[in-house]
């Protein structure tokens, strides 16, 4: 698993400003499982079995590769801002494309503002779930590394125990709702959930980071 340096991170930004396509490669390859986990947050269940987070996540790298040049930021947090509205208008696309699909009423299209809040909330309670570095600018940079070790490590759980962390922290849903979601008892979802922080946690420990 990459480690996430907050120096390193700036440094790629910096070679890829000065035109290396490998470091902006490299750059990129650094959000992906957090960028996957937005996108799975955002995606209703009867979405997620035809929209694949993968595919989304690839395409925002293919238009963040083609359209860099017009980046003008700076910071890695400019850079993760403007990635993510690269998948608000992919996601987007995809999920309207399959409401129209299924010829919904048309009140019930994606609206782009909508699904920028709810990511942004996505990323808000993301945030919340990692230990709070304070208020200085130095702990914003450590907060958004912790966000992309925090994301790999979810990526590595079993499905399951990801899935109930999703659901619960980043979606923010209640345990019975949780229970519906994943057809299973409110009881069995608990503890599903237990096990899953304790795993998480002890991921982050070995790390030194929880």
């Amino acid at each position: 698993m990459p480690h996430h340096s907050q120096t390193r991170t700036n440094e790629l930004l910096a070679a890829a400003q000065t035109g290396s396509v490998e470091s902006l490669g490299e750059l990129l390859q650094l959000y992906t499982n957090y960028l996957k986990l937005l996108v799975f947050a955002q995606l209703e269940k009867n979405l997620r079995v035809r929209v694949s987070p993968s595919d989304v996540v690839q395409e925002t790298f293919f238009e963040a590769h083609r359209d860099f040049p017009q980046f003008r930021g700076h910071s890695s947090a400019e850079f993760v801002g403007w990635l993510r509205k690269i998948l608000v208008n992919n996601l987007c696309r995809v999920v309207e494309q399959h409401v129209l699909a299924e010829k919904r009423d048309v009140r019930r299209e994606v609206s782009l503002e909508r699904l920028a809040t709810a990511l942004e909330q996505s990323t808000a309670r993301l945030e919340a779930v990692i230990p709070d570095p304070g208020s200085s600018p130095s702990a914003g940079a450590h907060r958004r590394e912790m966000e992309l070790v925090l994301a790999d490590q979810l990526a590595e759980l079993p499905a399951d125990y990801r899935d109930v962390i999703v659901l619960r922290h980043i979606e923010a849903l209640p345990f019975d709702e949780v229970a519906k979601r994943m057809e299973r008892s409110s009881g069995a979802v608990r503890m599903l959930w237990l096990r899953a922080v304790k795993m998480l946690r002890e991921r982050l420990g070995a790390r030194g980071l929880a």
